[in-house]
């Protein structure tokens, strides 16, 4: 079986879930699934799985700096990812490190705020520390609704308020936003694509299934990856909306609550 070169450096700075479907094993899997080489600075820790967060431990933010310092350093990174910080000191020291080391690489903002399960995953009086620390240097946000709201409050009900919100987004200067439209009640999917060249609409179907936790992680990874391998912002977000919607598809059904995708739909069986 011929294999194909990995193509693309994604650095991940995110939170770990123990449960595997979200965080950084999440990213991993989607970075290699899509083959990129994955590489990581873990921020936090979670115990959670397909019900809940039943635990959250914040790594030491001169470690996450280290982390991203020696990777940088040696192995180099095409694209950065940022999932769950968990609080202000981890964001000012990721922010710091990317200033210092990664200031031209790509970066991909997840504002991860909230777990699938309604768990906070970051602390309240950080969202200002990450909108001013970490939006403006962003080639690429990706809020879904609720993280919209707070960080613009502005309610999104429907797509004008989505435009409202990512127009406003924009303003604290990434320079795209995806804003992502599935807490909506609407049977048709909406994801907002908006860039300095305009906006752009990606429409689907929902498909009803409680297998979907991960889903915002395994987006901006797929994106990330994307961008690291030279596609543009808006083919990297279409071919990641496509890698996820058949993840969802063939999920594996596992566990009591919110159960992970099927992140691998993409390697096909070894010989």
């Amino acid at each position: 079986m011929q294999a194909h070169p990995i193509n693309g450096r994604v650095l991940i700075v995110a939170g770990s879930d123990s449960g595997g479907g979200a965080g950084i094993q999440a990213d991993i899997k989607a970075v290699s699934a899509l083959n990129a080489f994955a590489m990581t600075a873990i921020a936090a820790l979670t115990a959670q799985n397909t019900t809940g967060v039943y635990g959250v431990l914040p790594v030491d933010p001169a470690f996450v700096a280290l982390q991203m310092k020696v990777v940088l350093e040696d192995l180099g990174a095409d694209s950065i990812k940022i999932g769950m910080l968990a609080n202000a000191a981890v964001i000012e020291a990721v922010a710091g490190e990317y200033e210092e080391r990664a200031i031209n690489v790509p970066l991909v903002v997840d504002p991860v705020m909230v777990s699938k399960s309604g768990h906070f995953l970051l602390e309240p009086d950080a969202v200002q520390t990450l909108r001013k620390r970490l939006l403006p240097h962003a080639e690429l946000v990706t809020p879904n609704l609720p993280e919209a709201e707070a960080l613009t409050n502005i309610p999104v009900r429907n797509l004008d308020d989505m435009r409202r919100a990512a127009e406003m987004i924009r303003t604290f200067g990434p320079k795209a936003v995806l804003l992502k439209g599935g807490h909506l009640e609407d049977e048709r999917l909406c994801d907002l694509l908006l860039t300095e060249d305009g906006e752009e609409v990606f429409e689907g179907r929902r498909i009803h299934t409680p297998h979907t936790h991960g889903t915002g992680c395994t987006l901006a990874s797929a994106i990330a990856a994307g961008i690291a391998q030279g596609l543009g912002v808006r083919d990297s977000v279409a071919r990641a909306r496509a890698y996820v919607d058949e993840a969802i598809r063939s999920a594996p059904g596992f566990g009591h609550g919110h159960g992970p995708l099927n992140h691998l739909h993409t390697v096909r069986p070894f010989p």
